[in-house]
């Protein structure tokens, strides 16, 4: 197209509609007049993504052996066999065992908090409808999937589902600056709610300002209303840093998440929340320290001073010479 004047105002005029659209997405949240628009999107690109994923990647498939598991996970045998039937499709490779070591963290951290899941596989990553942070899943409506289910994966929580598709969904990472989850600490049982930074480490803003916290502390989502969007006990991350108390009402603490945004491959969606809370049981256990080793050096006896037994230090050494050089001297 020439470069003319009706172009560059065309193209102005593109930029500010494009503009107005995301500050109405934004500003609406969930109910953004944009949603039906971004529904559809997600009809009309999921399948091309979820080929072009499958196209590349010849042993995705191996993934669906757990998106029927979405019955409730109450036999860790029944965990087993689906691991053993994954473990000969997958193969012997790096990259799969990897993936494999991925797969079996993911359904035993299931197991533990007793979460009906839907295996799901990371097939692109972008800000494509509106989000900092998002990734697509190859799961949609067809398998279930429902707007506002919490999203893990072998560490502990990667975010919630916002978009769903006939065959894919976009998940919300939980370090995006939009993202809010409810979160309780291990053992004191306080409760915050943890915002995304970014690639930083989640804001946690405790609702008791005189809380006991230190550095190593760990917490876990404590669970929304209906389950939605947040199932109770998923791990979050560990305690980094804590900003003194200030007198206000709340109080901020740093932590490290458990998952690692960038490097997300196998993930799965709760379908199903457990009967009960599961509280702390699905936090990994904490290593043992290694035991410490205590030498004891005992000093030597003041110069001129013999030992308790009032023998001289070398006495028996020389006793010993003295009688190896006699039998020598006796030998013909």
């Amino acid at each position: 197209m020439r470069d003319t004047r009706e172009s560059r105002l065309l193209l102005v005029l593109l930029i500010v509609i494009a503009f107005a659209l995301i500050t109405v997405d934004i500003r609406g949240g969930q109910e953004s007049p944009v949603d039906g628009a971004r529904q559809a999107a997600a009809a009309v690109f999921g399948p091309v993504e979820n080929g072009v994923a499958a196209a590349v990647d010849p042993i995705g498939n191996a993934i669906g052996a757990v998106r029927d598991s979405g019955e409730r996970h109450t036999r860790i045998a029944a965990l087993e066999k689906e691991n053993a039937q994954l473990k000969a499709e997958l193969g012997s490779d790096d990259r799969n065992r990897n993936r494999l070591r991925e797969l079996d963290s993911m359904l035993k951290t299931a197991g533990a908090g007793q979460y009906g899941i839907k295996g799901a596989q990371v097939i692109a990553i972008g800000a494509a409808q509106g989000f900092s942070w998002t990734v697509t899943v190859d799961v949609g409506a067809r398998d279930g999937i429902k707007r506002d289910m919490t999203v893990l994966n072998g560490s502990g929580l990667v975010g919630r589902v916002t978009t769903v598709g006939p065959s894919t969904s976009t998940v919300l990472l939980a370090n995006d600056p939009d993202f809010t989850v409810g979160t309780r600490m291990e053992k004191s049982d306080e409760l915050g709610f943890a915002t995304g930074q970014g690639d930083g480490p989640l804001l946690v803003q405790l609702l008791n300002g005189k809380a006991k916290v230190k550095t190593g502390d760990r917490l876990v989502t404590f669970g929304s209303r209906a389950d939605k969007p947040f199932v109770p006990g998923v791990p979050v991350g560990e305690v980094v840093r804590v900003d003194p108390a200030g007198g206000g009402l709340t109080r901020n603490i740093y932590v490290r998440p458990y998952v690692g945004f960038t490097k997300l491959d196998i993930v799965g969606v709760v379908v199903q929340a457990p009967r009960s809370d599961p509280r702390d049981t699905v936090l990994p256990q904490k290593p043992k320290p290694a035991p410490t080793v205590t030498v004891t050096v005992s000093p030597p006896p003041p110069d001129g001073q013999q030992p308790a037994d009032g023998q001289k230090p070398n006495e028996n050494q020389q006793g010993r010479n003295q009688q190896g050089q006699d039998q020598g001297d006796a030998t013909p």
